[in-house]
């Protein structure tokens, strides 16, 4: 798939209870670099190997979730052309200025119908990932810090109308459906799972009745060992583990989901495939979806269904 529009997740801003615990939560086990603060006291951090400037922003808040997600496009020309597209599907957009987020160009902000709040951008504050241009190493010491993932990768988001998520998505946004789970009746989705690029998805839905909610935010290592490794520094450092390590059947990946000191849930995970625009999507079935979810147990525990912020 050519990068011509919607590349990849960029941001999210999430809000937690304390802001000191939640730093040295994603600086010290997660192992985030810092790399600012604002006036508001939001706090600025990205992935080692990321050379944006930030792709997690913390917003101390009375209460857990996500304020919005993110995506950079291809540049400027293409961020106007999807506004415009946007606004002539009837979708309500707002420009937030540049400089409102750190280092970050102006971006266009809108709703989708499942409540979430998304955002485009085509500008950020190119900083690296420590190591030059020219001749590079193939990794900095920064990437033995923490858990260490390369990036943050994509979200599982819950909310109603996820149909017209992906039709929104699909045909405005230029999003590919990859993945669907069918409901009881074997017709309408309970979760779909769709990308902007190769990977096996940039974003995932699935059908709630409260809008907006934040499933997990989900962080990408580079093998196996990786993820075996964060759930030994879970432990060490006493994060609350919801399952795993284990496998998805569904987009592949090996895969732990556990909280922050807040309560947001996050994945550090490997794996997955390449995915094609050519390629048809996958379905499973209503009987299988704990095998969908987690290959190993073939079943669902009930925190990972219930608990969202």
């Amino acid at each position: 798939m050519a990068t011509t529009g919607v590349m990849r997740p960029g941001h999210i801003q999430l809000r937690v209870l304390d802001i000191g615990e939640s730093v040295h939560f994603y600086k010290n086990v997660l192992g985030l670099v810092e790399t600012g603060r604002d006036p508001q006291g939001r706090v600025y951090l990205k992935a080692w190997d990321e050379r944006d400037h930030n792709s997690v922003v913390l917003r101390e808040a009375d209460s857990a979730g996500m304020d919005y997600i993110g995506f950079k496009v291809r540049d400027r020309a293409t961020l106007e052309k999807l506004d415009a597209d946007l606004r002539a599907y009837g979708v309500g957009t707002e420009r937030i200025p540049a400089g409102e987020l750190l280092e970050t160009g102006e971006r266009v902000r809108f709703s989708l119908p499942t409540g979430h709040v998304m955002e485009l951008y085509a500008d950020k504050t190119d900083v690296g990932n420590g190591q030059p241009y020219t001749n590079p190493d193939p990794w900095t010491p920064q990437a033995e810090q923490g858990i260490a993932p390369v990036r943050f990768d994509h979200c599982l988001l819950y909310g109603p109308d996820l149909e017209g998520n992906l039709k929104l998505l699909t045909e405005v946004l230029g999003f590919s459906l990859v993945e669907r789970v069918l409901m009881e009746d074997g017709k309408s989705d309970l979760a779909i799972f769709v990308s902007c690029s190769h990977k096996a998805h940039d974003l995932a839905f699935v059908r709630h009745p409260e809008p907006g909610k934040l499933h997990h935010l989900s962080f990408l290592l580079q093998s196996w060992e990786q993820v075996l490794r964060a759930a030994d520094l879970m432990s060490m450092n006493k994060v609350s583990i919801d399952i795993g390590p284990t496998r998805h059947g569904i987009t592949r990946g090996t895969t732990i989901y556990a909280f922050d000191p807040s309560g947001n849930r996050f994945e550090t995970f490997s794996g997955g495939y390449d995915f094609y625009p050519d390629h048809q999507p996958l379905t499973w079935t209503f009987e299988e979806v704990g095998t969908g979810i987690f290959y190993h147990d073939r079943k669902l525990n009930e925190r990972f269904l219930s608990v969202v912020t």
